[in-house]
């Protein structure tokens, strides 16, 4: 079966400037650095790591929020990365985003049916009885009463106010959700709530998703694969059983070796030391394997050599220069 959607050497830098009344461009901040990614039609793909790490950009790379410094997006068999704003316009329909802030997301001088109604009027639907009807439904389908219509998000709480930003992002019916850590700004007690809503909504809808998360937990219920990002490179992809129970890359076993237990023995045997030292600069990262300066395994070769992509198990791949280049060694 084809990618719903595929990075091909993704790149996003940004220029610093220095300070001053001549500003100039003082150093190259590289936040997503050359990556390779596919997700699969029907298929959550989780996004993981270290604050910092790119994933939020990627994100928004991957659905044309902001441009591209270099590699390729296709979309649904479309390259849409050199795309002009009008034919952009079209593809967009298929692909959109939930964001991190569920206040910040929304207008708040726009009532709550004004908020999900503005999707359909930007693609050409009419302000008539059949759009406020679909508002109406898709209100139903993720919890919230028809009467919240005529509100503005202030009367909502972080969690109602995130279902408003899930019912906008779904009223075009998408083929492609990302979900910018949907659950990182709610209560402990709302969070579950939100993530098996959109659970029931990709089964009802067939949507397919991009959860970025830091939460390990989370993404290990909802995720079908998971990708492990590290100072703007991917660095592991593998199905979520295969990467929980046998994480090829040292920074994943330090990131799984980091979830709190509640008692030692729960600990499995052999994983990985929780992560020292801070996450490099993206300004000047680390020449080879750029998790060599934490890494506990670090080799010559790891300082000079970037390491590629190799198979570590059937449909599992990983960043490293400890797996060997014979996946059957």
């Amino acid at each position: 079966m084809p990618a719903l959607l595929e990075a091909i050497g993704l790149k996003k830098h940004f220029d610093v400037e220095a300070g001053g009344f001549f500003r100039r461009t003082q150093s190259v901040l590289r936040a997503v650095d050359g990556v390779d990614l596919t997700i699969q039609p029907g298929e959550t793909l989780g996004l993981v790591g270290e604050s910092g790490c790119g994933k939020s950009t990627l994100g928004r790379l991957l659905i044309r929020l902001i441009p591209a410094t270099a590699g390729q997006v296709v979309f649904d068999g479309q390259e849409i990365t050199r795309l002009g704003a009008n034919r952009l316009r079209a593809v967009r329909k298929g692909m959109q985003i939930v964001f991190q802030d569920p206040f910040g997301a929304l207008n708040p001088r726009m009532p709550v049916e004004e908020t999900i109604l503005e999707p359909l009027l930007i693609h050409g639907s009419r302000r008539n009885d059949e759009s406020r009807a679909a508002v109406a439904k898709m209100l139903d389908m993720v919890g919230l009463p028809n009467s919240a219509r005529t509100r503005f998000p202030h009367e909502f709480s972080g969690g109602q106010r995130q279902r408003i930003g899930i019912a906008r992002a779904l009223i075009l019916r998408p083929k492609l959700v990302v979900c910018d850590e949907p659950v990182s700004a709610l209560d402990v007690s709302v969070q579950a709530q939100i993530v098996n809503l959109l659970s029931d909504l990709q089964g009802e809808l067939g949507l397919t998703y991009l959860f970025i998360a830091h939460d390990l937990g989370v993404v290990k219920h909802i995720s079908t694969r998971v990708a492990v990002m590290y100072l703007g490179k991917v660095v592991e992809v593998a199905d979520k059983r295969s990467l929980y129970a046998r994480p090829s890359h040292p920074y994943t076993r330090a990131l799984l070796a980091s979830v709190p237990v509640t008692h030692p023995s729960q600990r499995k045997r052999g994983a990985g030391a929780p992560l020292r030292g801070d996450i490099p600069t993206a300004l000047a990262p680390p020449a080879g394997c750029r998790f060599h300066t934490r890494c506990p395994h670090v080799m010559p070769v790891c300082r000079i050599q970037e390491p590629a992509m190799r198979q570590a198990a059937e449909g599992h791949e990983a960043a490293c220069h400890l797996l060997p280049t014979d996946p059957s060694v």
